[in-house]
């Protein structure tokens, strides 16, 4: 199977959707290389960012059932290697 880097940026609106994102994370962690949170408190939001290598379909399936949550916005840049 051919996998692709890509970086999924991920911010938290809604607090109460973050058990939901953390339960996906870590359904999807086999391909989950490393990710960082940052709570910015002046705007009331977290943003995250999780690098990933996976197949198109792991990482489509992934940032569009994310950005399926109340509150969270999600997208996906890939490598081009």
């Amino acid at each position: 199977m051919e996998t692709r880097v890509a970086v999924i940026s991920i911010i938290v609106e809604n607090p109460d959707s973050v058990e939901e994102v953390n339960a996906l994370l870590h359904q999807f962690s086999e391909w989950i290389i490393g990710r960082m949170g940052i709570p910015y408190k002046e705007k009331g939001i977290n943003l995250i960012s999780v690098a990933v290598d996976a197949s198109q379909d792991a990482i489509n399936a992934l940032t569009g059932s994310l950005g399926k949550l109340s509150g969270i916005t999600a997208k996906a840049a890939y490598s081009k290697v």
